[in-house]
């Protein structure tokens, strides 16, 4: 297993909040299909592999059910929690984001999260109803239980509606971002506005969306820096500037991925696996919410 000394490094959100450029996920690998109010050991085990290993960003949300669990692996990770970032996220109580936000931190045991965001723009059926929930995290801002506020699943429309009844932006947009899935014009936008961009299924080109056009150029790189195809999917989402949030319930595979911060990609190669990327279209999760063949 490898033992990498080099610490993850920080990102700075529009509204000053700095934020690890690589985060774990408590979703896809952790995901429990409802709440009892139970703790899964496997799942605190988990994060806190995670934590000893130097993962001090932590992704969660409501509807990954596990909320209780990550709360439970901070306080017995012994790290203090100024140290650590914690995102979460409302969805399943979207109507009432005041009342969702005291739950999730009730589950995690904190006065206060990092990062809150809305979890995906579905729920609503115009811009009014976009622009209302948005001010409702205004509110959560104000109030200090999140210091920083943003959204996730959002594509240009929901960005644009949503800015322009807002006194306080979007500091992020959590989108599925892999070089199978690169949204057209969303991230040169998002610069346009000063949004940045985080990255879920990050390594979905390398896992569950083989065979693919990009196989061969990242098996070149992977060769040409010494690490894995994982490790040069998460750089050729770093190397454009998006955050990245993966996850494994395997301690060596987790360290494996910290080899990501010791090395960069050049533009070329960066470009070379988008290009290759355009061959193919995937989407790993909302698939319902889109045809088979958008690209957005």
């Amino acid at each position: 297993m490898a033992k990498i000394p080099t610490e993850i490094p920080f990102a700075k959100l529009n509204d000053g909040i700095a934020i690890p450029k690589l985060g774990y996920g408590t979703g896809t690998a952790w995901y429990k299909s409802g709440d009892d109010g139970s703790i899964d050991r496997k799942v605190v085990e988990g994060v806190k592999t995670a934590i000893k290993l130097g993962y001090y960003h932590l992704d969660g949300a409501e509807v990954y059910n596990t909320e209780r669990e990550l709360g439970v692996a901070i306080k017995e990770s012994k790290v203090p929690r100024k140290r650590l970032f914690v995102t979460t996220k409302v969805l399943k109580n979207i109507q009432d984001i005041p009342k969702a936000i005291d739950m999730s931190l009730e589950k995690l045991q904190m006065d206060y999260v990092d990062l809150y965001l809305i979890h995906a723009p579905f729920f609503a059926s115009s811009d009014e109803e976009l622009q209302t929930a948005w001010a409702a995290m205004e509110s959560v801002k104000k109030s200090g239980k999140a210091r920083s506020i943003g959204v996730s699943n959002y594509l240009e429309k929901h960005l644009s509606a949503t800015l322009a009844a807002a006194t306080i932006p979007p500091s992020i947009n959590q989108i599925e971002y892999h070089p199978y899935l690169q949204h057209g014009n969303l991230l040169e936008y998002q610069t346009t506005q000063n949004i940045a961009c985080a990255a879920y299924g990050p390594l979905t080109a390398v896992t569950k969306a083989k065979p693919g056009p990009v196989d061969d150029v990242m098996a070149q790189l992977a060769k040409k820096y010494y690490v894995s195809v994982g490790e040069i999917a998460l750089r050729w989402v770093m190397d454009q500037g998006v955050i990245a949030i993966t996850t494994s319930g395997k301690e060596e595979r987790l360290s494996d991925y910290l080899r990501a911060m010791t090395f960069d990609l050049t533009p070329k190669e960066v470009k070379e696996i988008s290009d290759a990327g355009a061959g193919k279209h995937y989407r790993g999760f909302w698939q319902a919410k889109f045809d088979a063949n958008d690209h957005s």
